[in-house]
């Protein structure tokens, strides 16, 4: 094997191991904290008020979706007045619960 070769699987492991190495969240935990999330977005064919549109189902939904919407509402890089209150009144520890939580959830 030729050093360049070697190089370049020391440099794909390397990125492999710190790829996976992401925070995992207890589900358990995030089951007690989505009961404000279910109001909305566990009910089947529930519309927002104003502006007119049909609330996202979140169960199912991908972990590192989750994560990056709730920290987008938490800057307010994502804008909507309830979930910016609600993502703001989370910890990264609770981000990490809930996302795990719902993403471990049937669609």
């Amino acid at each position: 094997m030729t050093r360049l070769q070697l190089l370049a699987l020391t440099v794909a492991a390397a990125l492999l191991a710190t790829a996976s190495a992401h925070a995992e969240g207890d589900k358990a935990a995030g089951r007690k904290l989505i009961y404000t999330c279910a109001g909305c977005h566990g009910v089947p064919g529930y519309s927002n008020a104003y502006p007119q549109y049909p609330v996202p189902k979140i169960a199912g939904q991908n972990e590192q979706y989750i994560i990056n919407a709730l920290h987008g509402y938490q800057s307010g890089e994502r804008a909507h007045p309830t979930m910016g209150a609600q993502a703001q009144s989370l910890s990264e520890t609770d981000i990490q619960n809930v996302a795990a939580y719902l993403s471990s959830l049937a669609k």
